[in-house]
């Protein structure tokens, strides 16, 4: 079953970032902490009562293509209807496009909430959240009357289609055409894969966001351009007009999130396809597809966060619950009574594990998301300020996707760790919790991926700016509480790992400037993890720090979890970046070198 934290969630949002600053500046003073406290009250309610119960259900029966469109599990379809009703996916979009103008950093905690619930349902309004923020920021005014207007309303659903069978993460090998018809209109034909949501019966309409290449354009990313492509051809004014040439050619059987249709579409096969050109701007189709592939990377780390923590509350609520041998102070004792495993030690050490991941992931993608308000918020009034927080974004996006991602599948394992055997069966929901985590590493860009866009680009992005602004934040952090007396010990052990990280960006540029860069491809995934951890360590130790300085008004037990989450992360995981660190900096080829043979001789 679905189960949430709001009071540590409250803390992070509230206690130790801050967010209520945001209802100060004009952007955001149309809202006020207690109207999105009863937004999230609200969401919480609506996914314990109405998705909730639909995730089990729909990871069993999964989609299925009838007369040639996906149906979705039963409740679905109503479960769509009512989330619309109300409006938590509009939150953030603007005003002006119909929405309430909410902070992404409440966003996050109402797509955690909704994630956590059921993944696989808030696939389709989470791609059409992002399609509906793509089509804003860089549709014409024709085209939010025809596509956005009904997406924010949830009439129509969204996708985003990259894939194809050849051009994977490679983008620039697609192949999917466009033939120009007159104005923006263009005939569009080829085969897109692996598109979330591609098909369904939950709206009167899907538009596909496609990326392809003008007859005559450039070859490489450089030459893409983007498309609207409807499932139902939208006429000028607003009616729906003809099939629009879409076919499912089919569904995926897949490890999780079963219940969201992952679709082969073909694009006129029958030489009837329309597309319009987004914004009426040829060529400029990854520069707008990389809004929603960025949004998108976020909200994968959301998911990642909100599977972890409701596999970590569920696993929690077992160990208090499950009866299994004695105290180990009494192990010699065959008549010592039976005690709940959350006193056996190892049970702790996996929880407390689970509990510092979770509540450290938690509080990064909402700093992400803060960062991103405010960059928005001070864009007209302080230049300065907003370019420094739109940088904080670019740089811990890479690593919102990639470490949350990861570490979900972590703490589901650790999930099914503690329940043990009964953890592997269906009876409990923690086998579904990983099986469904597991495309998140993998999806909107690999961690792979993630990594190198850290190291290639996000690491040297305005002159190094950013990054000079992330360490100098750490240092000043770590000057400051050196000698806190309960975290001393602890900050000093981050100053450290801090030292660790620029040892390791040095190792990097070293390759870089003597153009070894295969060997930078080989160590970008531990220079992300390094960054992560280090990021992570510096979170849960401030959050410490406040929990300690406000302990007289909360709970003692609140505050004494905090800091010793802190204590845990910062002295069973962190060490681990220095082991990193002599990986990176001890230069091993082995990876570059073994021949293709040399891995097993069987074919």
């Amino acid at each position: 079953m679905f189960r949430a934290d709001l009071r540590a969630i409250r803390f992070t949002l509230y206690d130790h970032l801050q967010v209520q600053q945001l209802f100060d500046l004009d952007a955001y003073a149309h809202l006020s902490r207690e109207e999105c406290d009863a937004v999230i009250d609200q969401c919480l309610r609506f996914v314990t009562e109405v998705t909730g119960p639909l995730n089990a259900p729909g990871d069993r029966a999964g989609c299925r293509i009838e007369n040639g469109r996906v149906v979705t599990p039963a409740g679905f379809r109503e479960a769509w209807r009512k989330l619309f009703e109300f409006g938590f996916m509009s939150f953030t979009m603007p005003v002006k496009a119909g929405g309430f103008g909410g902070p992404r950093a409440i966003g996050v905690v109402l797509s955690e909430l909704q994630s956590g619930a059921n993944t696989a349902f808030n696939m389709y309004p989470g791609l059409t959240h992002g399609a509906a923020d793509l089509l804003e920021a860089f549709g014409s005014p024709q085209d939010h009357a025809r596509f956005l207007t009904p997406m924010i309303e949830g009439r129509f659903a969204g996708t985003m289609c990259l894939t194809e069978p050849h051009a994977g993460s490679d983008v620039g090998a697609t192949k999917t055409r466009a033939r120009h018809l007159g104005g923006d209109v263009y005939a569009i034909s080829g085969t897109k894969c692996f598109i979330s949501s591609g098909d369904h019966d939950l709206t009167e309409n899907i538009v596909h966001l496609v990326l392809a290449r003008i007859e005559g354009a450039p070859a490489g990313t450089k030459g893409l351009s983007l498309f609207i492509v409807p499932k139902i051809w939208v006429e000028e004014d607003g009616r729906p007009g003809e099939p629009n040439d879409v076919a499912t050619a089919s569904i995926e059987h897949k490890l999780g999130i079963r219940a969201s249709a992952t679709a082969v579409l073909a694009f006129g096969e029958n030489g009837r396809c329309r597309g319009i050109l987004v914004g009426g701007r040829p060529h400029e189709g990854m520069r707008q597809m990389f809004r929603m592939m960025n949004v998108a990377r976020i909200a994968v780390g959301v998911q990642g966060i909100a599977v972890a923590s409701t596999a970590y509350l569920n696993a929690l609520a077992y160990a208090r619950e499950r009866l299994q041998g004695s105290s180990v102070r009494h192990f010699k004792d065959p008549d010592a009574p039976r005690v709940p495993i959350i006193e056996h030690a190892d049970v702790r050490r996996m929880l407390l594990e689970m509990k510092a991941k979770v509540e450290g992931m938690r509080t990064l993608a909402i700093k992400l998301a803060l960062h991103a308000d405010l960059a928005q918020a001070l864009a007209a009034t302080d230049e300065g300020r907003a370019a420094y927080h739109e940088g904080q974004v670019d740089l811990l996006t890479p690593i919102v996707k990639a470490y949350c991602s990861d570490q979900a599948f972590r703490v589901a394992e650790l999930a099914i760790q503690v329940y043990g055997g009964a953890g592997y069966v269906e009876d409990h929901p923690v086998e579904q919790y990983l099986r469904d985590a597991k495309i998140f590493s993998i999806y909107e860009g690999t961690n792979h991926i993630q990594a190198l866009d850290l190291v290639s680009r996000k690491l040297q992005s305005r002159g190094g700016e950013n990054l000079a602004a992330f360490l100098r934040q750490l240092g000043e952090f770590v000057e400051r509480h050196r000698v806190h007396p309960a975290l001393g010990v602890e900050v000093a052990a981050l100053g450290e790992a801090v030292g660790a990280l620029q040892r390791a960006g040095g190792a990097l540029l070293e390759l870089f400037t003597g153009g070894r860069v295969d060997e930078v491809t080989l160590i970008a995934n531990p220079f992300l993890e390094i960054m992560a951890e280090v990021t992570i360590a510096h979170l849960l130790l401030d959050a410490a720090l406040v929990a300690e300085s406000r302990r007289a008004e909360a709970d003692e037990d609140f505050a004494r979890g905090k800091v010793l989450a802190a204590k845990f992360y910062a002295n069973f995981v962190l060490p681990g970046v220095h082991a990193k660190l002599a990986a990176i900096v001890g230069g091993d080829r082995s990876a570059l070198d073994i021949p293709d043979g040399g891995f097993s001789t069987v074919r």
